[in-house]
């Protein structure tokens, strides 16, 4: 079976009048430029192997095809592939929209769209409109090609952080840090019903896909079903033990899954109000949740720490991860979205990135095999160990700034690294031959600061540190 890339003439980096996409060209034109006709392949799987063969592992998207970042890079807030995943569109700290394109991963524009930070954004059932929130209350209305149609101020001024449309599309619901959850007229614009219970501030809503119910999750350790007819709230779910950062229901309609920051996803079935099983391979709070759009039973997670993770639930359930990236991003990913073929999963952090996950290559297997430091094939080697390195006056450049040059040291060297500012040292945890090269990378790290500084210790050297 032939598992090359099917050929897809797309030429022309220009664009029709009104902002459209590219220009489809025909096979058969013989005025067409071959060498114009080339891009890369990041997914080597043909249709056909995918339409015989049923088979979730390829949903683990552990390679990274293309990692982007603006000009005026800012933390990526959320993000969302538009009709049809031609492109995907990120919003940022900064209140900006970034466009991206889905084929080649160029950069195409970036406009103003909030007076402050991104909190979310959420296409309508039927793709004629996108809803966008931000740190301020302000929601507003966008037309597919991006242009503003509405604006509401709402919540109080408090943060609007979800988003979600009813199946019809008739009204949607708002969660924000004024601990309400409110449902509105779409074409109205105006606030329908104001749902009260949570005893703090709402992180997370999504409107069930097909019936009569939202679910809500709050700073309150807390997890709602409400009744968005009466207002009334159907059951409480008492999973978590602290804040619950995102809740997405399955498009079958029966799943429920809730994150939270006590570092837990939990699997609900709503038929029988229980708790299927609790899926623990996270060691921060889980910042991000995503259902595959194809595979029923396949999700991913995305965490403080950066790591992506993407379970399988099978037919009687499983707490292990199917595949892990430990350090997919260097700070938190605040969202993720699947491409609607599934093919694709866009991540977008703290770290100002945003990332295009795809398939392996055939018999490649990153990201399959993450059994930790103690993976190796040499039991001597394999075992983990804990070690402590001197730092003296130099603690902080071994953090970097904001953390980053110690999660970016501990994604390269795969371990698990601390610094004790009290005893000014360096805790390592890793197998030998990894503590040795941390040692290593860290002493030079030091030499060089060192060196570096000789001329201005005499004036005080690095006590600001």
């Amino acid at each position: 079976m032939n598992h090359s890339p099917q050929k897809r003439p797309y030429v022309s980096n220009s664009k029709p009048p009104g902002g459209g996409g590219g220009i489809e060209v025909s096979a058969d034109d013989d005025n067409v430029d071959r060498s114009d006709l080339k891009r890369r392949c990041i997914d080597y799987h043909t249709p056909s192997v995918l339409d015989i063969t049923s088979i979730p592992s390829l949903a683990y998207l552990t390679y990274c095809a293309h990692v982007t970042r603006a000009k005026n890079s800012s933390p990526v807030m959320c993000l969302s592939w538009t009709p049809g995943g031609r492109r995907l569109l990120t919003g940022n700290q900064e209140g900006e929209f970034t466009l991206w394109d889905g084929v080649n991963f160029s950069f195409e524009l970036i406009m103003s769209a909030h007076d402050s930070s991104f909190r979310t954004m959420a296409w309508s059932n039927n793709q004629n409109y996108l809803l966008t929130s931000d740190a301020g209350g302000n929601i507003k209305y966008w037309s597919p090609s991006i242009a503003p149609v509405q604006s509401i101020d709402s919540h109080d001024g408090n943060p609007v952080h979800a988003l979600s449309f009813s199946p019809n599309d008739a009204k949607f619901v708002s969660c924000g840090d004024d601990a309400t959850v409110r449902i509105w007229d779409w074409a109205g614009h105006r606030e329908e019903r104001t749902l009260e219970g949570h005893g703090w501030d709402v992180k997370t809503v999504q409107w069930h896909p097909r019936s009569s119910v939202i679910c809500s999750g709050s700073k309150d350790n807390l997890v709602k079903l409400w009744d968005p007819r009466t207002g009334s709230c159907l059951s409480t779910l008492y999973g978590h033990k602290n804040t619950v950062t995102k809740v997405a229901w399955n498009d079958n309609g029966n799943w429920l899954l809730t994150a939270s920051r006590d570092q837990l996803v939990k699997l609900y079935d709503i038929r029988a109000m229980r708790e299927l099983c609790s899926f623990r391979g996270h060691h921060k709070e889980v910042t991000s949740l995503a259902w595959h759009p194809i595979y029923e039973t396949v999700f991913a997670s995305g965490g403080m720490d950066g790591t992506l993770i993407y379970w399988n639930v099978g037919p009687k359930g499983s707490e292990e991860p199917a595949a892990k990236i430990p350090f997919a991003h260097d700070m938190a990913i605040w969202d993720m979205k699947w491409h609607p073929a599934g093919h694709l999963l866009a991540t977008g952090s703290n770290d100002r990135q945003t990332k295009f996950w795809a398939r392996n290559r055939p018999g490649s297997k990153q990201g399959l095999d993450f059994d930790g430091p103690g993976s190796g094939a040499d039991g001597k080697d394999a075992e983990v160990t804990h070690a402590e390195m001197e730092l003296g006056n130099h603690v902080g450049i071994v953090i970097g700034r904001r953390g980053a040059t110690i999660i970016a040291m501990q994604r390269q060297t795969k371990t698990k690294m601390h610094v004790d500012q009290m005893r000014r040292v360096l805790q390592i945890e890793g197998t030998a031959r990894q503590i040795e090269t941390v040692k290593k990378r860290v002493g030079a790290l030091l030499e060089r600061v060192s060196s570096d500084g000789d001329g201005r210790q005499q004036g005080g050297g690095f006590g600001g540190w």
